[in-house]
């Protein structure tokens, strides 16, 4: 009786990929727990509680009590020291900063978020930018008001809009960027924003509480849209692939971002603590003066302390914000090089 003849078997061969490679299998994508994103939600949310009570805190000490007062108006009084020459750099700084500007950031940020095909970043970046400034205005002018403590006018400023507009706009591009681009716009966005800060110092526009009030305001609605991108408000699933260019951007081991990352975050660290420092001791000394207005050496005093103090709060901001950003699509940003 004659054998059954087998099927022949075909060996099993690897889907060919769009490159027509074979044998290529892609790793599954490594998904967050659900612990992990109640994790980052909740830092982000904490960062930006603390922003909040930051600037209850600024405003109390410095705009509700009389010696709080009288440091934040020496380091005003100290500004017209070397002005003249200080003000031809700080003036085009400040000429800068505008409606336009904020409307130009708009539209920059949506281009950007258009090339790299993320709708969804392009809607947090707009709100963060209209949230901070228009925080920043509904403070100003209804909310927080300036007694009358015998230093200064008794009218409200902080916070600082033009801090608050400078520094969104550092906020939202980084939000918006390739994670290559990233410690860049951190390291540059808090330059930005502590150089527009400082300027104001400078000409005499805004003490150094209304310029860190600002500051704060944009650390608290950026750390709330890092919240919701840690959501997966714009998950990699979410998204279609980048157009070419960005594809060039992203083409770096992950290894490389993440080490660009840690130097931004290791500069702004200590430029958080290098300046901070100073800008303590200078205004504690202010501070236990028995007239902080009244000698050339008290003003200048308070005006290297309140414009150290403002470095310090611009380069801790970006970085918290350089931190959160990369923690709240760290899933994504493993799933591929553009997230």
């Amino acid at each position: 009786m004659p054998r059954p003849t087998s099927a022949p078997v075909t060996p099993w061969r690897a889907p060919e990929g769009a490159d027509g490679s074979r044998g290529r299998v892609a790793p599954p994508a490594r998904w967050r727990t659900p612990a992990s994103t109640v994790r980052r939600v909740v830092v982000a949310l904490v960062v930006a509680l603390v922003a909040v009570v930051g600037v209850g805190v600024t405003w109390r000490v410095f705009v509700g009590t009389a010696q709080g007062q009288a440091v934040d108006q020496a380091s005003l009084d100290g500004a017209h020291i070397g002005q003249n020459r200080l003000w031809e750099v700080a003036e085009p700084v400040l000429d800068v900063v505008s409606v336009g500007f904020i409307a130009a950031a708009v539209v920059a940020c949506a281009v950007i978020a258009f090339a790299r095909r993320r709708w969804g970043l392009a809607l947090v970046a707009a709100g963060v930018l209209a949230g901070a400034n228009v925080t920043t205005r509904v403070l100003k002018h209804w909310v927080l008001d300036r007694p009358d403590l015998g230093y200064g006018p008794d009218f409200n400023t902080l916070p600082s809009g033009h801090t608050t507009a400078a520094a969104s706009v550092a906020a939202a591009v980084l939000l918006v960027v390739p994670p290559r681009v990233r410690p860049w716009a951190a390291v540059l966005g808090g330059a930005y924003a502590g150089a527009t800060g400082v300027s104001t110092l400078v000409g005499q526009w805004h003490r150094p509480s209304d310029v860190v009030a600002g500051l704060l305001v944009v650390l608290a609605w950026g750390a709330l849209a890092c919240a919701v991108l840690a959501l997966g408000v714009d998950t990699a699933d979410d998204r279609r692939p980048p157009t070419a260019a960005v594809r060039a951007v992203g083409r770096r081991p992950g290894a490389g971002r993440d080490a660009g990352t840690a130097v931004a975050v290791w500069l702004l660290a200590a430029v958080t603590v290098l300046a901070g420092t100073a800008a303590v001791v200078a205004l504690r000394r202010t501070w236990l003066s028995d007239d902080p207005v009244g000698s050339t050496a008290a003003l200048l005093t308070s005006y290297g302390g309140g414009a150290l103090g403002i470095v310090a709060v611009a380069a801790a901001s970006s970085g918290a914000l350089l931190v959160l950003r990369r923690s709240a699509t760290s899933g994504a940003d493993r799933v591929g090089p553009t997230s």
